[in-house]
């Protein structure tokens, strides 16, 4: 969050004074308390200041980095999921990759008859098949994908630093989102997690725009 002059002058006040009454800001300022009402909830909204009734206002002592660090800890993967693109598990090859083409993803997971997740595809899994003399439409996905339980999954609740840990150590470009099934017996996908979804993330904090 970029700061304005005024609003930068409000902080170092009350780093330097307080606890301070927004009168006594605003009288600083030279400025009525209704012109200075909206600096000053902006300032606390972002944690720059702390406001305590019959008190008065607060330096928290917090950098601007340290505070959009405490921001980005509190955001939760379904804040920027994605829709999951998913097929059966007896679909062929060429299925696959006509699915992966039309919707324009790097992943595939694949699921079950009763729609658990028991698989998931890559663009290097498909590609390494369509590289043998095999008919596409002959091979089912189960035979080249990454079966359970060697895949990576995460939940909806998951902090998404720790699931950007995950992509980067496991060098992926996605994780499927999974609620537990049959009292643990299995996942069924509820969305995704992508680099584009962490990307997308890292232009809403450019833009202060962060849910």
């Amino acid at each position: 969050m970029e700061l304005t002059s005024r609003q930068e002058t409000i902080v170092e006040i009350v780093k330097n004074n307080g606890p301070i009454t927004g009168e006594q800001i605003a009288e600083r300022l030279s400025l009525t308390r209704a012109t200075l009402r909206p600096d000053l909830a902006i300032l606390t909204m972002a944690g720059y200041l702390d406001a305590r009734p019959r008190v008065g206002y607060f330096y928290t002592g917090k950098s601007g980095t340290q505070l959009l660090a405490e921001k980005v800890k509190h955001i939760t993967v379904k804040h920027y999921q994605s829709r999951p693109v998913v097929v059966q598990e007896a679909a062929s090859v060429y299925d696959a990759i006509c699915t992966m083409f039309l919707e324009d993803v790097g992943s595939l997971f694949v699921v079950d008859k009763q729609a658990t997740l028991v698989g998931v595809l890559s663009r290097k899994d498909l590609l390494r098949a369509s590289l043998g003399k095999h008919s596409l439409e002959s091979i089912p996905v189960s035979i080249i994908m990454t079966r359970m339980p060697n895949i990576t999954v995460c939940k909806a609740d998951d902090l998404i630093t720790e699931v950007a840990k995950k992509l980067i150590d496991k060098q992926i470009d996605s994780l499927p989102i999974v609620t537990e099934v049959d009292y643990g017996s299995g996942f069924e996908v509820t969305g995704r997690i992508t680099k584009t979804n962490i990307t997308a993330l890292l232009v809403d904090l450019a833009n202060d725009e962060m849910i």
